[in-house]
């Protein structure tokens, strides 16, 4: 399988590695990402964004507001599959549907950053074939729970797993202060940890995933029910928590 990966980054690198491809062609809007890529990867090599080049596969790992003019722009490269690893299905499976017709589609999410691999990774089989097969099982075989879902229920999970995740966390960071680490509780500590393992990634990417799902507002509303609550208000959310 000859694949094209367009977005060099650490999620585009990560796929070449576990997609069981054959060789691998990457493309990304800074030519200088694209070499590095190829020369990390045994059998890659770089090629230009504007490339006319066609493969068996064209995977978008780009952001995910990116992802539906991209599908536009490099469905004709593939000759056989396009696939993406955004972490959005909604916009992404319309957009496949509209421009790559005729050919097998799929959405992929790893929900972990490369470094941590492997993880779970949810898929939404658009359109079936020996090509999306083959990257599915070759997931799977990296270590990697590879499980079906739709895009309502993929979207509908991020605005809990990812969104509200997110807000709370910050939210966190933003309004602690520094203390004696001698201090930290068995509930703080972890989330002190939390905090720092959500910063030391790319701040761009979470304002995508917050721009795209919903998730602020509702963490937000229910820090301030907790912060307006008496006693015997704060013990009834305290339960309504646990249910």
């Amino acid at each position: 399988m000859q694949l094209l990966v367009v977005g060099a980054g650490e999620m585009g690198r990560w796929f070449a590695r576990q997609s069981g491809a054959d060789a691998v062609a990457f493309a990304d809007r800074d030519s200088a990402t694209a070499r590095e890529a190829a020369a990390a990867s045994a059998d890659g090599r770089a090629v230009d964004l504007d490339t006319e080049e066609t493969f068996d596969a064209v995977c978008l790992a780009v952001p995910m507001s990116a992802v539906p003019a991209a599908i536009e722009t490099y469905a004709g490269r593939a000759s056989e599959a396009i696939v993406d690893v955004s972490g959005e299905m909604r916009d992404t499976v319309a957009a496949l549907r509209t421009h790559a017709d005729g050919r097998e589609r799929a959405s992929f999410h790893p929900l972990f950053s490369a470094g941590n691999a492997p993880g779970n990774v949810p898929v939404v089989v658009d359109r079936a074939g020996p090509t999306v097969d083959r990257i599915r099982a070759a997931l799977s075989d990296a270590g990697n729970e590879v499980f079906e879902t739709t895009p309502a229920a993929h979207d509908r999970a991020m605005e809990t797993v990812q969104a509200k995740a997110h807000t709370a966390i910050l939210a966190y960071a933003l309004a602690a202060e520094e203390v004696d680490p001698r201090f930290h509780t068995s509930l703080s500590e972890p989330l002190s940890e939390l905090v720092e393992g959500t910063l030391d990634n790319t701040p761009e990417v979470y304002a995508e995933i917050q721009e795209r799902f919903e998730g602020a507002s509702p963490v937000a509303e229910a820090a301030a029910r907790i912060a307006d609550a008496d006693h015997e208000s704060f013990v009834d959310l305290y339960g309504e928590a646990g249910e």
